[in-house]
């Protein structure tokens, strides 16, 4: 996983030629799934964009980016407004169903869940939705490394155009992603990787 963490880079240039297989791509969307969340909620979804006169409309709410429309494939990650009691119902109940139980021999987990998103205002459950989003962004990430898939991740966009040219409705567009293949003039592909050093990035107490 190292090794692959260091071929890993940001892709400026992507070849449009290229194209990630649909196995592949089913992995990646797997990978997406099983990343982990606070209480297993998966508070967003991801639109993945194929069209390329939709993905023509984003770059141009994207500051021109050309990796919007030349990458593979383009992940937008998309977070609920909200988390509601129905939402931590939702779960209980394919908690039992996957699990084999009974849904109400989980009501007392469900109420601890709810009673602790109580507290808080919408907009800090949409910032909490937003930050379990940046979780799957991650694993898409490394498994994607992983595949020598290239991707680069994008905060450079305009999230409420997003939201209108989706047609988004009761979530909003926090990250997007951008896959395929680097292009062979991309020239960052040979740059060294800079990172802090071990000893800047960790301390032990």
């Amino acid at each position: 996983m190292i090794d692959h963490l260091n071929w890993r880079y940001a892709t400026k240039q992507f070849d449009a030629t290229k194209k990630i297989a649909a196995s592949e791509l089913n992995l990646l969307k797997e990978a997406v799934r099983l990343a982990p969340t606070s209480y297993g909620i998966q508070p967003f979804k991801v639109i993945i964009i194929e069209n390329p006169e939709l993905r023509a409309q984003l770059r141009d709410k994207s500051y021109g980016q050309r990796q919007i429309t030349d990458a593979s494939h383009l992940f937008v990650f998309a977070a609920q407004n909200t988390t509601t009691n129905a939402d931590i119902d939702a779960l209980i109940n394919l908690t039992a169903e996957t699990r084999g139980m009974n849904a109400a021999d989980l009501a007392g987990y469900g109420d601890y869940m709810k009673g602790a998103i109580s507290y808080l205002s919408d907009e800090q459950k949409a910032i909490w939705n937003a930050k379990q989003a940046y979780i799957g962004l991650g694993i898409l990430l490394t498994q994607a490394a992983s595949l020598k898939i290239d991707a680069t991740p994008m905060e450079g966009f305009e999230p409420k155009a997003y939201d209108e040219l989706l047609g988004l409705d009761g979530y909003h567009s926090v990250v997007v992603a951008a896959l395929g293949y680097r292009h062979a003039d991309d020239g960052l592909q040979h740059a060294a990787k800079v990172r802090k050093s071990e000893e800047n990035m960790f301390e032990v107490r």
